[in-house]
């Protein structure tokens, strides 16, 4: 089940809340939105439990989860959620937001002009590889932190946020140093030891659907990261 935290909920009643779950037996995961707090709770679906928790202070639904996933789905109430990037709102918007940038960080020339053709062509967000494994081990493997540094740079002097790759866990320390956002590539949509450390992160996560991945499957990975609290 889903429980959706009035918007006036105060961290007495969400810890309450939590501890009747778990007097139930039962698995609480909360995840803190921009306005409310929304608890998923796993394990069987009872409608006696339903009702005793919607009747507590703090709670404004109780929704039952039908779907394998149970984060999500609309059924709790996140239809028209928005993650900020940086300064920039993603969804929830009728704006579209382009994100643009290079598949590699080679220079700090090459992002630093490429960023700012990126600004002047109207796109907010700005992404670039600084980890880049190649098919081949030879081939160039990216400039690591220190294109992440003139990643920081092109953001310090254009103003666009910035979007960049991780790839392995013990990565992602130094990335969530400079990055605004990390992006999953589509080769990692089912790395799920790296799901669930971006889950733990306070970093927005574009996840980009992997090649022959069904939409359910792409959910369920989401479902990863959400799980782990990461509601962005």
């Amino acid at each position: 089940m889903i429980i959706i935290a009035t918007p006036q909920a105060t961290e007495e009643q969400v810890e309450r809340i939590l501890a009747r779950v778990r007097e139930f037996g039962l698995e609480p995961q909360i995840s803190r939105g921009a306005s409310r707090v929304i608890i998923g709770v796993f394990g069987a679906e009872d409608r006696v439990r339903e009702k005793l928790l919607a009747a507590m202070p703090g709670v404004e639904a109780v929704v039952p989860a039908f779907k394998a996933y149970k984060l999500a789905s609309s059924e709790n109430g996140r239809t028209a959620s928005a993650v900020t990037i940086g300064n920039v709102p993603v969804g929830g918007l009728e704006d579209v937001v382009l994100i643009s940038g290079p598949c590699s960080v080679e220079s700090k020339e090459h992002i630093l002009s490429i960023a700012q053709t990126v600004k002047e062509s109207g796109a907010r967000i700005l992404r670039g590889g600084a980890f880049k494994p190649r098919t081949s081990p030879y081939s160039f493997q990216g400039l690591r932190e220190e294109g992440l540094r003139f990643l920081a740079e092109a953001r310090a002097e254009t103003g666009l946020p910035i979007i960049t790759e991780v790839m392995d866990p013990r990565d992602l320390p130094v990335v969530e140093r400079y990055a605004d956002c990390l992006q999953i590539g589509a080769r990692n949509m089912q790395n799920y030891s790296l799901l669930k450390e971006v889950g733990h992160s306070r970093l927005p996560v574009l996840l980009k659907r992997g090649f022959s991945a069904t939409i359910n499957e792409c959910i369920m990975s989401a479902e990863y990261i959400l799980r782990e609290g990461n509601v962005n």
